[in-house]
């Protein structure tokens, strides 16, 4: 039966009443999630600003793929300038987790393997302890010694080959668990050279293929009025300086939008090249135990949910400063949902840190422009995701 003349409008109306309710129904629950977030994120974060002055601070917050943004204060005290979503902050050792995804990119490649031998991809250190070193070692601080910095004297490419030709573990590889610049630093490396370019070539390439637009090893002069400056714990202004192995080990700079993208990517949301998921998600693999953490690929994680001492405990003073012992996991733990993964970074003006939970699918970033405790980017980050899994 046609409708009647008038009732088609009136029928066109009530759906569009009914769409109209629905949208404001969906917009008000974002509202009120948002300002849940916000509210949170106060309550962790402001009291750590104030305890250590911190001039400015970008946090992001993902709940299953909704974005959240609360900035505080400056990135720049003279000339003044607020941080935004945008402002440029330098990563620290997170820079590493990108370069352990580019090795594992390189093993699907058939470029590279991780059980391979490090001087294999280097004939340069052929004859030396690093003919007993595998890949995978340099990617999860089970080298045998490797210490936390480069040697002073360290100046140059040829005498960083000298360097890593001169070492000598410690201890067997694969014992114990020593962070260190220079054996991520030398992954990068030898993973450049399997692929027969330039680090910086396959960063900016993973970056783009990673959904990342402002991410970068070296900012762009269009891009400098964005970054940051970093205050050191006496207040001055820096900025971290291109040093041998900074590339590869802790040199890039990024911007909250594009981190918390890249935790989504890391939890599985968001679509990028197929190669390169397998290779985020390889990263996510657990190789061996040390102390209270599971050593992935650079990432660290801890069952979830983690009682707050076990997190505290792995990211502490002890952990980086001093050798522990590291059990291997055989075979190794397979990327899974029910962990919380985390990574800290720090130069000498800025501090951050990234913590997920892929099950849950949460996530949150904090990029600060002053170096503070590991302790308590770890209580803040901890309380934020405990309260949104209430």
């Amino acid at each position: 039966m046609p409708l009647r003349p008038l009732f088609a409008p009136r029928l066109a109306a009530a759906l569009l009443a009914c769409s109209w309710c629905t949208l404001s129904s969906a917009l008000a629950a974002d509202a009120d999630l948002d300002a849940k977030v916000r509210r949170i994120v106060d309550e962790a974060v402001k009291p750590v600003i104030e305890q250590y002055g911190i001039p400015g601070m970008a946090v992001a917050v993902t709940v299953d793929g909704t974005r959240h943004f609360v900035e505080y204060g400056l990135a720049s005290k003279s000339p003044r300038a607020s941080v935004t979503r945008d402002t440029l902050f330098e990563l620290g050792s997170i820079s590493k987790t990108f370069t352990a995804t580019l090795a594992t990119y390189a093993e699907i490649e058939g470029r590279l393997s991780l059980n391979g031998k490090v001087s294999a991809y280097m004939p340069e250190l052929k004859g030396s302890a690093l003919d007993h070193v595998r890949v995978l070692d340099l990617a999860t601080h089970t080298t045998g010694g490797f210490p936390l910095q480069l040697p002073g004297n360290v100046k140059n490419q040829e005498q960083l080959v000298a360097y890593f030709r001169a070492w000598k573990p410690s201890v067997p590889p694969g014992t114990s668990r020593s962070y260190a610049n220079p054996s991520i630093g030398l992954l990068g490396m030898i993973t450049a050279k399997a692929m027969g370019e330039s680090f910086e070539t396959m960063a900016e390439r993973l970056f783009r293929d990673l959904g990342l637009k402002r991410t970068y090893i070296a900012v762009p002069a269009s891009e400098m009025a964005s970054y940051a400056w970093g205050y050191n714990r006496a207040g001055k202004p820096t900025r971290a300086s291109r040093g041998l192995l900074a590339t590869e080990a802790w040199g890039v700079k990024s911007n909250a939008v594009d981190m918390i993208r890249y935790v989504e990517v890391n939890m599985g949301i968001g679509t990028v090249p197929e190669k390169v998921a397998r290779a985020v998600e390889a990263t996510h693999a657990g190789y061996f135990r040390s102390g209270e953490l599971i050593q992935d690929l650079i990432w660290e994680q801890y069952p979830y949910p983690v009682a707050l001492e076990k997190i505290v405990a792995g990211n502490s003073t002890t952990m980086i400063m001093n050798a522990t012992p590291a059990e291997a996991i055989n075979p190794p733990m397979a990327p899974r949902g029910d962990v919380l993964l985390n990574k800290t970074g720090s130069t000498s003006g800025f501090g951050a840190y990234v913590a997920y939970v892929p099950e849950k699918r949460i996530g949150i970033v904090m990029l600060a422009n002053k170096p503070y405790p590991n302790e308590a980017r770890v209580k803040a980050a901890h309380r934020v995701l405990s309260r949104l899994t209430e």
